[in-house]
């Protein structure tokens, strides 16, 4: 499966709820998480659309690696799915609805397949920020934590805001987590 690559311009985010200005450089984003047909040789198969889960944050890390770029800070995710403009969701201002992402009431109960919300795209293209599974940043918390940004598959809608952080233990394998990868110019 072809790993598309989307340019988004840098610039200085203002992160959090509380708009703490941070640079940004510009960096080479993959437009969806991680599936498993980007990390396989098979050309076809049913589950090659679905991102890939229940890897720890070292292996994510690794992986990252193996496409020549790293996780995503923080402060670079929100600028991803915010914009410039600060957006409230990644698609916009409009709030959730189950066409825009798969969360806990879209009645999916599960992983979707990368591409299944294109209505909740970001201006840019970024498919599946919101929603379907968390994904690892590089930014570390207390207690070797790793802040995952995006919600997942059985989070209610306020989790897939922007500006909404969670975290887990780096050594922690779910299913709701999976990764995106981003490479500097």
């Amino acid at each position: 499966m072809h790993l598309e690559w989307i340019k988004i311009d840098g610039g200085t985010c203002a992160y959090g709820d509380t708009g703490r200005p941070v640079r940004i450089p510009t960096l080479l984003w993959t437009r969806t998480p991680l599936t498993h047909g980007h990390l396989s040789s098979e050309q076809s198969g049913i589950g090659l659309r679905y991102p890939v889960t229940e890897i720890s944050h070292a292996e994510a890390t690794q992986i990252a690696g193996r496409f020549g770029g790293r996780l995503p800070r923080s402060a670079e995710w929100e600028w991803m799915a915010a914009g410039p403009g600060r957006r409230r969701w990644p698609w916009g201002t409009t709030p959730w609805q189950p066409a825009f992402a798969n969360l806990r009431d879209s009645l999916h109960d599960t992983v979707t397949p990368v591409d299944t919300h294109p209505a909740g795209a970001t201006p840019e293209g970024m498919l599946d920020v919101a929603g379907n599974v968390w994904e690892w940043t590089a930014s570390t918390t207390m207690n070797d934590g790793f802040l995952i940004r995006g919600g997942s598959y059985a989070s209610p809608s306020l989790y897939a805001q922007c500006t909404f952080l969670n975290a887990a233990p780096a050594k922690l394998r779910s299913r709701g987590i999976g990764m995106r990868v981003v490479r500097e110019l």
